[in-house]
């Protein structure tokens, strides 16, 4: 990625969360455990999901793939953070900082996009019962996947393809711990007026289409689920709501960042620690302590382990 001849900034400086060492230390013990939690959290529902023949189905398939961008999500940026913490001067390369904003932008498109893949499963599997298994079958959970994956890529490729060109010519400090593109833009030495309005057009688009499609999904299901026997809605229900939350808590912080006016204030860059860092701790806190299926899949496997290690 090669930027134009504009362009003299070679790196970019992050100003972090604080420059209090004491802070510092604080943050990297807080977020260096929610890091490890996360990363470790969505390679078990993995796990869990593939050794399991009992969650061999289109739901534990989305789910594991959710995890799978989720453990991406935590490594993009986070374990720089974790490093510059005990780093002074904290700098990016310019194709650092770019492939910051690619992998950001490819990871949350593709998770917005497959949340509503799983609930298109969920409004099939309540609302027509009958017909899930010849609707959601393997080929179509596979087009949902690699449909994810190209939106996710297409969606940042249309923010890169403006960035990397823009005349970085002197100011580069980030006011954050990794490049987001909003503070990058406004680096340009350019009126970026026009940059930014098509940028929150743009990721409005994704996340406002995403949004209101689960939204309105959700509101059917919930209707029929209303309509059913309480013995029978109960299962769904739990599982409707491990998928609301998710839903709310990722979507909140994004509608906040990517369609709020390119105004930022100071405590914005500790919001972005829940968008970038906590975020991927939702799917295995949600999906394996309120989903009976996967805890119970956790203990078989628990005890496999514990029975071989025993022989």
């Amino acid at each position: 990625m090669a930027h134009t001849n504009e362009s003299i900034v070679s790196e970019f400086v992050l100003l972090g969360l604080s420059n209090s060492w004491e802070l510092q230390l604080f943050f990297f013990a807080i977020f260096s455990t929610v890091y490890v939690t996360s990363v470790l959290g969505n390679v078990m529902i993995i796990i869990v999901i593939f050794s399991d023949s009992n969650l061999n189905s289109p739901m534990y398939f989305l789910l594991s793939n959710l995890s799978f961008i989720d453990i991406c999500q935590s490594n993009f940026a986070t374990p720089k953070m974790l490093m510059d913490f005990f780093i002074e001067r904290k700098t990016i390369s310019f194709e650092g900082c770019m492939a910051q904003i690619f992998l950001l932008h490819s990871f949350v498109g593709s998770e917005m996009m497959l949340l509503v893949a799983m609930a298109y499963d969920r409004f099939v599997a309540i609302c027509k019962p009958l017909h899930y298994n010849t609707i959601m079958n393997q080929r179509l959970c596979i087009i949902f996947v690699s449909v994810s994956w190209a939106v996710g890529i297409l969606h940042s490729v249309s923010h890169l393809v403006f960035t990397v060109d823009l005349p970085f010519c002197g100011p580069n400090e980030v006011d954050s711990f990794f490049c987001d593109l909003p503070l990058v833009i406004k680096l340009a030495c350019m009126d970026t007026y026009g940059m930014e309005v098509m940028t929150l057009t743009n990721s409005g688009l994704i996340s406002l289409s995403c949004f209101l499609a689960l939204i309105i999904s959700y509101t059917v299901i919930l209707i029929t689920v209303r309509h059913q026997s309480s013995s029978g809605s109960s299962k769904a229900l739990s599982t409707l709501t491990a998928h609301i939350t998710v839903v709310i808590l990722f979507f909140g912080p994004c509608i906040y960042f990517y369609i709020w006016p390119f105004s930022r204030l100071s405590v914005d860059k500790y919001l972005s620690v829940f968008y970038t860092v906590c975020t991927p701790l939702l799917n295995p806190i949600i999906y394996s302590l309120r989903n009976e299926d996967v805890k119970s899949a956790m203990r078989k496997l628990r005890n496999r382990h514990v029975n071989s290690w025993k022989n």
